[in-house]
């Protein structure tokens, strides 16, 4: 009887490790668990930093200095969002010149949605003034989703929606 009772113990015990093995991988493999973005805040920082550096440099511009702005741009766009960025330089390079359109952008707030390996996506807040010639500035916001991939150790944004 002893024996028996021992044997039965054993297995629940042996099928209660089981399921509780499943259950931590399961926690493990979570879609929460494999975004860097919640578990890495150094990598989500330098991400975070980094995009917001590089839309601040690119949609920034003064009529004197749009071709050293594209060249910027050429730098940290790929894909689509360049795609995107020399549609929208081939629309505004004239007025910008002939305005005399100054366009200051600053990041305010960036949150990184998504962090897995090479891969972001991120929620970028901007603040954009904008002046015409000696004229004063006219503020505006922009809320963009970015999705970024890192080459050779630099991140470039591969994509740009305008919320």
């Amino acid at each position: 009887m002893r024996v028996i009772a021992l044997a039965a113990l054993t297995v629940v015990l042996v099928l209660a490790g089981c399921g509780l093995l499943y259950r931590a991988q399961e926690l493990r493999s979570a879609p929460a668990a494999e975004n860097r973005a919640l578990t890495d805040s150094e990598a989500t920082t330098r991400v975070a930093d980094d995009i917001a550096d590089d839309l601040a440099r690119v949609f920034s511009y003064t009529p004197d200095g749009l071709d050293a702005t594209e060249r910027s741009a050429r730098t940290v766009l790929t894909g689509r969002a360049a795609r995107q960025y020399t549609q929208l330089l081939a629309r505004i390079r004239a007025d910008v010149a002939k305005q005399r359109v100054t366009l200051s952008t600053q990041a305010v707030r960036t949150g990184v949605i998504r962090l897995d390996g090479d891969d972001a996506r991120l929620l970028v807040f901007l603040d954009q003034v904008s002046r015409r010639g000696k004229a004063a500035g006219t503020s505006a916001a922009a809320q963009l989703t970015v999705t970024a991939h890192r080459e050779n150790g630099q991140w470039r944004i591969v994509d740009i929606i305008s919320r």
